[in-house]
C-alpha cells in the first residue's frame, strides 16, 4: 500500500468514533512520522471561547496512537495501546485549524514514546505532547 491509500484507509475508519465527531482526519506519513488535522469551531471551544484543552488532546492521542499502530513492527501479532500522555498548552486558540505531527522519540519493543507537536494555521506551536503506548500482543488483547 501507498503512503496515501494509508491514510484513505485510515479515515474511512472514522465513521461512529470520536474521530468523527471532532473531525479529526489524518493528512499524511512519511517514514515514522504521522500527521492529523481538526477544525477548530464552537464545538471545540471551552465556555471562556478558546479550544478546549481536551479537543487538543484528543487530536493528539489519535495521531499518537495512530502512529505506533501503523508503524509498529509485526503488526499482525502487536497492537499499541496508551498508557500515559502529557500535554504543556502553550497558546490558545479560537479558530482555523489544528495539526498534529507525531515523532518518535524512542520505538522499543515493548514501548513507544512519541512527541505530538500541535501547531495553528501559521505553524505556531499552540500544545506540546509526550505519549507512551504500550506494545501488546493481540492475542492477549482478546483474551
Amino acid at each position: 500500500m501507498t503512503n496515501q491509500q494509508i491514510i484513505d484507509t485510515m479515515n474511512q475508519k472514522r465513521s461512529g468514533t470520536l474521530m468523527e465527531t471532532l473531525d479529526i482526519q489524518y493528512t499524511s506519513m512519511d517514514k515514522d512520522i504521522l500527521r492529523g488535522k481538526m477544525p477548530v469551531s464552537p464545538k471545540h471551544l471551552q465556555p471562556a471561547g478558546i479550544l478546549h484543552g481536551g479537543a487538543t488532546l484528543s487530536l493528539a492521542e489519535t495521531i499518537g496512537s495512530a502512529a505506533s499502530n501503523v508503524f509498529i513492527d509485526n503488526p499482525s501479532e502487536y497492537i499499541a495501546v496508551g498508557q500515559e500522555i502529557a500535554a504543556n498548552h502553550l497558546k490558545s486558540i479560537s479558530g482555523g485549524y489544528v495539526y498534529a505531527e507525531a515523532k518518535f522519540l524512542h520505538k522499543g519493543r515493548s514501548s513507544h514514546v512519541l512527541e505530538i507537536r500541535v501547531t495553528d494555521d501559521d505553524e505556531k506551536l499552540i500544545s506540546f505532547v509526550k505519549m507512551t503506548n504500550v506494545i501488546i500482543s493481540r492475542k492477549k488483547r482478546n483474551k
